[in-house]
């Protein structure tokens, strides 16, 4: 049988098999992709024909699911997993890392990519970013959908209610999604401005980086401070480093 938001979290269900609204809209979001690559491409002099965009979008939706996964098996929870090694499988119970995402996307394209040189990879990164931004903001979403990840109590007028949760709170899922929404465009100008390869990746790495620096500031259960900072927040910062390096060597080109 077929059943149409059957739960708050699932937008579809299937002869028992639950389509979730997070996995619903990372899906749009590589479909958006697939079509906005081949017209993104020529600020970037690229001329990548429609069979490779695909098999580098393919690379992406498995680097994002594996890397993805094992973030979170071994960023956030090893010694669960470690005792139940069984779950690592279990994807439909929740638990991905962007941070493991990001690793696995850039080692897929760089393997899908390992015959180009390091310019035309840099110039092919500057055009994925922008989808992967607008991808971004759709998980957060989809968080927002589930009503999960949500900030610490607050009294500003748009404070929400979570389930689970005691008070009002900051709804960061949709702080988020507007400031990937804002990034993607700031990085289609860049990408429109700059004839630097590379330097439209260091401008998405870099922003990316101080929005999840500072929305981890106010978001409830981050995790056990480290040395002041939150795992995520520690996780974040080889990202940016890399990103401002990626931009001053640009700069200086």
């Amino acid at each position: 049988m077929i059943s149409f938001f059957p739960s708050r979290t699932v937008a579809l269900e299937l002869f028992g098999f639950g389509i979730h609204w997070y996995g619903l809209l990372y899906f749009a979001a590589f479909v958006l992709a697939w079509f906005l690559v081949p017209h993104l491409q020529k600020y970037r002099q690229l001329t990548l024909s429609a069979d490779n965009w695909s098999s580098l979008i393919s690379a992406a939706v498995i680097g994002v699911i594996v890397g993805g996964r094992l973030g979170y098996v071994f960023f956030y929870a090893p010694s669960y997993y470690l005792e139940n090694p069984l779950q690592i499988f279990a994807v439909w119970n929740g638990g991905m890392a962007s941070h493991g995402g990001f690793i696995g996307v850039a080692i897929a394209m760089l393997f899908v990519l390992r015959k180009k040189t390091w310019d035309d990879i840099l110039r092919i990164a500057d055009v994925i970013v922008i989808p992967v931004a607008i991808g971004l903001g759709l998980g957060r979403l989809g968080n927002f959908i589930n009503q999960e990840l949500y900030g610490t109590v607050t009294s500003l007028p748009w404070g929400m209610n979570f389930p689970g949760a005691d008070g009002l709170r900051h709804p960061i899922q949709l702080y988020d999604f507007a400031a990937m929404m804002l990034l993607a465009a700031a990085l289609f100008l860049s990408l429109r401005s700059s004839v630097k390869p590379g330097r439209t990746l260091a401008l998405f790495l870099i922003l990316y980086s101080i929005v999840r620096i500072l929305i981890e500031f106010i978001r409830d259960q981050a995790g056990v401070p480290v040395y002041i900072l939150t795992e995520g927040q520690w996780l974040t910062i080889p990202i940016l480093v890399l990103g401002l390096m990626l931009f001053v060597k640009k700069g200086n080109r």
